[in-house]
């Protein structure tokens, strides 16, 4: 039988910038410390694997039917967003590795309060995650075997997933690896497969040309604001991709995966998303019914793969389970480390003889049971108010990342400047706009009735977990007057 001890939030004691606690070791494994299981295959299929959601493959076809091949633009300015982002956050990560990542800077940066605040933002946003994804992959799983209930194949699946990470990290890791090696392999052959059609090298099929991209309306059909209407909806399915840094404190070598991870963030958003996209909209019209179900089955079905369906609904789930699988990580992490400050029950830092948060694993499998459970009873009212109040969590935790770094790269260079290995470019000019640039999706998500309702029931959300730092915060002072009277 595994036991567990507590780790104990450290006293007096400062990171690499001198702001805020120190994350205590995270290599040691089974003694209040992360085990580092992660192997440098893991975390690049991880790193690889990450941006690639189920989002693409269905999600997709939406923002297409809606802005027509101008979504690559849409996806290229997204693109760029995220990319300026991971560079900040990778610049951080090098420099101080943590298993809080950016929740853990933010605190250091900003104070205690952006750190609690944009911690628990993130894990409630995971939590809800893993809600819409279990009842993706059960209604798959359901449409093969319609004899068992959905909410079984929901319950399956959360339970073995649970299971991996509560093994050990490195049974995460090899579950992610593999699923992430499958999105990785189909995406590519579905480019490969698709550029042969467009020159028209594959047997059956003759060359488009730019048919599809400048007629039917042509490039933006809807006009430019469309490219900005369809960036709402591309910037969420790049979520994740900062679940790498999280991940490396779990490595033997954090600060080498992490600066391999974020400088190939270029070119895995050009090639899987910019490039399987290319694919979709030069070969099929963007006005296509086919496109708006499922646009990589309407290519797929458009080459003569046969059983276009079946394969794509294969790769969807496991686009599904790696997004359980990292959700579920990532949750569990967020709240270890939120415990390690100070900001969350200390029964969260209990890590096993395996080295991982057992007690942070199942609370947050037993809040996704809760979301699940609401998923099924109440999805148009209750369900709905879990996701439009989590909607922007995306966007807050790119913007505190942005803020973060302006301050701790100053921090940095006057204190450490050996420790930046990894550097944004331009700084601090390339930060400022990165942040206009947020703010300006933020402020845009407002002008349409959908956007509107998530952006304020998001900042409802903030305001009340900004509430609770506040008062987490007078009971941690009265605390620390209390003690030296005691004693």
């Amino acid at each position: 039988m595994e036991t567990t001890k507590v780790t104990k939030v450290p006293q007096q004691q400062t990171g690499a910038t001198g702001h805020g606690p120190a994350n205590p070791g995270s290599h040691g494994g089974g003694h209040g410390h992360l085990q580092a299981g992660l192997k440098n295959r893991h975390l690049s299929m991880i790193a690889i694997g990450g941006v690639i959601g189920a989002g693409l493959f269905v999600g997709s076809g939406a923002g297409i039917a809606s802005t027509g091949p101008g979504i690559l633009l849409s996806y290229l300015l997204a693109g760029v967003l995220v990319v300026m982002v991971m560079r900040m956050l990778g610049e951080m990560a090098v420099a101080d590795p943590q298993s809080g990542s950016f929740s853990a800077y933010a605190d250091r940066a900003l104070g205690r309060w952006a750190g609690f605040s944009i911690g628990w933002l993130y894990w409630f946003f995971w939590v809800v995650v893993l809600a819409v994804e279990a009842t993706a992959g059960a209604k798959i799983l359901n449409g093969w075997m319609p004899g068992v209930p959905q909410w079984a194949f929901a319950l399956i699946v959360m339970a073995v997933l649970t299971a991996t990470n509560l093994s050990s990290v490195s049974s995460y890791g090899e579950f992610e690896f593999w699923f992430a090696g499958i999105k990785v392999v189909a995406i590519m052959a579905f480019i490969v497969v698709g550029a042969l059609a467009i020159f028209g090298v594959l047997p059956g099929t003759h060359s488009p040309g730019m048919t599809n991209l400048t007629g039917n309306g042509g490039f933006l059909p809807h006009g430019i604001g469309a490219v900005f209407t369809g960036m709402l909806t591309v910037v969420f399915a790049f979520m994740g991709s900062e679940i790498v840094t999280l991940a490396a404190g779990e490595t033997p070598d954090p600060k080498t995966a992490v600066r391999k991870a974020t400088n190939s963030v270029i070119w895995r958003i050009a090639v899987f998303y910019l490039g399987s996209i290319a694919i979709v909209v030069t070969l099929i019209p963007w006005n296509s019914d086919a496109v708006k179900g499922s646009p990589y089955v309407a290519v797929l079905d458009h080459v003569g793969i046969p059983g276009a369906g079946r394969v794509m609904d294969v790769i969807v789930l496991t686009a599904v389970l790696s997004c359980l699988n990292s959700g579920l990580y990532t949750a569990s992490r967020m709240a270890f480390s939120l415990s390690q400050r100070g900001d969350a029950p200390r029964a969260f830092s209990k890590v096993s003889g395996r080295g991982v948060p057992r007690t942070a694993i199942l609370v947050s499998t037993v809040f996704g049971f809760f979301a699940v459970f609401f998923n099924y009873m109440w999805p148009d009212t209750v369900f709905q108010f879990l996701l439009n109040s989590s909607g922007a969590v995306a966007l807050f935790v790119w913007l505190v990342i942005a803020a973060s770094q302006l301050r701790l790269r100053r921090i940095l260079e006057r204190e450490s400047p050996e420790k930046l290995a990894v550097r944004m470019w331009l700084y601090p000019y390339l930060t400022w706009v990165t942040i206009g640039m947020i703010a300006f999706v933020m402020i845009y998500m407002c002008t349409s009735p959908d956007g509107l309702t998530q952006m304020i029931l998001s900042l409802a959300a903030a305001a009340v977990v900004l509430a609770a730092s506040f008062v987490v915060g007078r009971r941690r002072k009265a605390a620390a007057v209390e003690a030296p009277a005691e004693s």
